[in-house]
């Protein structure tokens, strides 16, 4: 472009066209008075293509012109090996974007990308790979072309890694935390264009397979990288032991933590988007006897279900749910272990209840998921903002629902009720392993029964079962002692159908693809709170729930299995047998 970028920025694209020399104003003017008439309006780059004054190419320009960058010709243009490396396969295709400088010693790259409002691949290449950036604007062709040319194949995560186990770079940097530390090399070694390179595919990978979490563990002898899929971990190409410090610096750094702080536990957080969709990676360091211990927690916001009716609610239960938030005051808990989905399934009832005439906060630790039209409250014990004083000045707050992350401690329990008392509905949630032994769990915490009975509308258990893929799903017949873990005999499911997943390349051959969740909802009636004032066992609870018609996390398991949804060894695994 013969013009500076700089004479263009922010000026209108009538003006950039005109300056540029590609149209004149009377023309612009024509285009503007077509908008005008127009009941479907269109831009004004649009109309100017329709009426045949300029070229689709044309517009492209002037947009980059308009954002201050330059529109390269890139007919013609050779890249070398050193500048083609710059960028890993993955991440050029997952951003579109062609390296088209790169200079090692100073870690200035100038990328060529399809459209000029595409700044998040600037912002990321910055964040991942720790260059400077330079953007500039192509024809989207032939970047399309020079992606296929120079990155069909993709580098593999055993390619990287065999490359760095025959290099000692780093071969003199030590985990330990009692041990001196060159600070200067450990940063070179967290901007190692190989290191960074191995982080992002191994992000990439995880996040393309759905992965929850990421763990990387330093051991005497090895460095493991594993992550976790639908509840379970799978391992990873592990790197040679010695690139351990190196690949956590490169975490450190991407977080904003302290890299020379290797004694105490860090947290932090890493913002990315891929391919096109916003991930939110949650950093948990911790200083271990070998090295420090990296997870990384998979927010993909994305992929996050917010929607009732697709969390796998059966009818009835959803009827339930549904019932419970639609009360004006009292308190709502879901109940489970660690991982089983209870904050899913809140902010879902949430995002439910989340209108302009509803007025919604919450407590959290951490806040996951940032939604629209909820104040969310980080807690922070270390300042003193705990669960407690954030539900105290809530209600200063003028709520109508509350959402408190979890019923830790007496004085939380009991700022609940006093919401839940004062007209307020209040969700939360609790660490049981079902339903009815929330109210005994409540009651050990030194809540008083009578409280609970006033207060307590509903309580919520849940598991999550992982769900047969689809792909490689077969029918079997189970074994008699598969049978037996269920507490069933053959003549109670004759003529039942069994499933079973076979393994294949879609489920990473483990025969499961996805999750489901299987919910125990119990109500509270007037038999049920004179239970409670009596201080009733939690198997008493219990048969008068499922006399009520509670459907039990086994009994759920037991249906999802009949369908075909989950086999007899999830079930078994995530539930109980009731007394």
């Amino acid at each position: 472009m013969a013009i500076d970028p700089a004479e263009l920025k922010g000026r209108k694209l009538g003006r950039v066209l005109t300056k540029m020399g590609v149209v004149t104003r009377e023309q612009v003017h024509e285009a503007l008075a077509v908008q005008k008439e127009r009941t479907q309006k269109k831009l004004i780059g649009e109309l100017l293509v329709e009426l045949g004054y300029c070229t689709e190419g044309d517009v492209v320009e002037a947009l980059a012109g308009q954002a201050g960058m330059a529109y390269i010709d890139l007919k013609g243009v050779e890249l070398d090996d050193a500048t083609v490396a710059s960028i890993p396969s993955d991440t050029a295709q997952a951003y579109q974007v062609v390296p088209i400088e790169f200079t090692e010693k100073t870690k200035r790259i100038t990328i060529a990308m399809k459209s000029a409002d595409n700044f998040r691949a600037v912002d990321d290449l910055q964040l991942l790979m720790g260059y400077k950036v330079t953007p500039v604007v192509g024809d989207k062709e032939l970047i399309e072309g020079l992606i296929a040319k120079h990155y069909a194949k993709a580098e593999s995560m055993m390619d990287v890694v065999s490359g760095l186990a025959s290099s000692d770079k780093f071969s003199g940097l030590t985990g330990h935390s009692d041990q001196s530390i060159d600070l200067d090399a450990v940063m070179d070694a967290a901007g190692d264009n190989q290191v960074v390179k191995l982080l992002n595919l191994v992000l990439l990978q995880a996040i393309k397979d759905r992965a929850s979490d990421i763990h990387f563990e330093p051991f005497e002898n090895e460095f493991k990288m594993r992550y976790r899929i639908d509840g379970v971990l799978y391992e990873m190409v592990p790197p040679p032991p010695h690139l351990g410090p190196a690949i956590t610096s490169r975490i450190k750094v991407m977080a904003n933590l302290d890299i020379a702080e290797r004694r105490l536990p860090q947290d932090g957080r890493i913002e990315l988007m891929v391919g096109g969709a916003p991930v939110d990676l949650r950093v948990a360091v911790l200083p271990t006897m070998h090295g420090e211990s990296v997870v990384m927690r998979v927010l993909d916001r994305s992929n996050a279900e917010m929607d009732l009716d697709r969390l796998g609610f059966r009818e009835d239960d959803l009827e339930r749910f549904r019932a419970l938030l639609a009360r004006p005051n009292g308190i709502v808990i879901v109940t489970g272990p660690t991982g089983s989905g209870k904050t899913t399934t809140l902010y879902a009832g949430l995002n439910e209840l989340n209108d302009i005439a509803t007025k919604i906060l919450t407590a959290e630790d951490p806040v996951e998921y940032d939604i629209d039209g909820l104040c969310q409250v980080q807690v922070n014990d270390e300042v003193g903002l705990t669960f407690a004083r954030a539900l105290r000045s809530f209600l200063r707050q003028d709520p109508d629902v509350i959402l408190v992350g979890e019923i830790r401690d007496l004085e939380t329990a009991g700022i609940a009720v006093q919401a839940s008392l004062t007209g307020h509905l209040v969700l939360s949630t609790l660490h049981t392993n079902d339903a009815p032994s929330s109210i005994i769990r409540l009651i050990d915490l030194g809540l008083e029964p009578f409280l609970l009975t006033a207060t307590i509308e509903g309580i919520v258990a849940q598991r999550l079962v992982r769900t047969i893929c689809l792909k490689c799903k077969e029918q079997y017949e189970p074994t008699e002692e598969e049978l037996m873990e269920l507490n069933l005999r053959p003549s109670d499911v004759r003529g039942r159908e069994f499933s079973r997943g076979r393994g294949c390349s879609a489920c990473n051959n483990s025969g499961y693809r996805g999750r489901m969740a299987l919910y125990e909802i119990m109500g509270m009636d007037d038999e049920m709170r004179e239970m409670v004032m009596r201080e009733a066992s939690t198997n008493v609870l219990r048969d008068h729930a499922r006399s009520r018609g509670m459907r039990t996390l086994r009994e759920s398991g037991l249906l999802a299995i009949y369908e075909g949804m989950t086999t007899i060894d999830e079930v078994v695994r995530e539930t109980i047998v009731e007394e």
